[in-house]
């Protein structure tokens, strides 16, 4: 029996009804057989990032994000935009990762729950790929879903699910991380 893929979710915001959330719900409770994610409960948990605090001096916390960073088989991140650019505490999150070895070439896919946020979609793009995140351009998700009452979102969701583009794209990020590396 073949290992089951993991996949790391990140949600931008720390709303408990965040849209970005309940669309990385979604993409766990439609993830195809052999895929588990877990939804990371630890932005919010971190403190502010300083260089003055890595290495010996990193914080416990900040360890446990990073084992759960290279545990995975690929990241999801899913992102609102704030004031035109990144929520404060996913760019923290980011910044404990910058200088340490989990990161590199580790698989990555956007999802977003809003129709607008391009200016956060561009700043995150730059982010990830700065820091050496394989971006899986092919599975990015984008659902507009900002706005919509609790009936209409889980209709949303229900109806990306059925009619592809959720599982698609989920489906399409586990290909690119299943593709033997040369």
């Amino acid at each position: 029996m073949e290992k089951p893929l993991v996949l790391y979710a990140i949600c931008g915001s720390q709303r408990k009804a965040s849209t970005n959330r309940r669309l990385l719900e979604a993409l766990r409770d439609n993830a195809p057989a052999g895929v588990a994610i877990e939804i990371s409960d630890l932005i919010g948990e971190l403190p502010i990032f300083s260089p003055d605090r890595e290495g010996e001096n990193t914080p416990a916390i900040v360890e446990t994000f990073a084992a759960k960073i290279r545990a995975a088989d690929g990241i999801i991140v899913a992102c609102p935009e704030y004031a035109h650019g990144l929520p404060g505490g996913l760019k923290n999150a980011l910044d404990w990762l910058v200088s340490r070895d989990e990161v590199p070439f580790k698989p990555v896919m956007i999802a977003h729950a809003s129709h607008r946020g391009d200016f956060a979609l561009e700043q995150l793009t730059e982010v990830l790929r700065t820091m050496s995140f394989a971006l899986v351009d092919g599975a990015f998700l984008r659902l507009p879903l900002l706005g919509k009452s609790d009936g209409a979102l889980a209709a949303a969701l229900a109806e990306s699910t059925i009619s592809g583009p959720l599982v698609s794209a989920l489906v399409k990020f586990c290909a690119a991380i299943n593709i033997p590396k040369i």
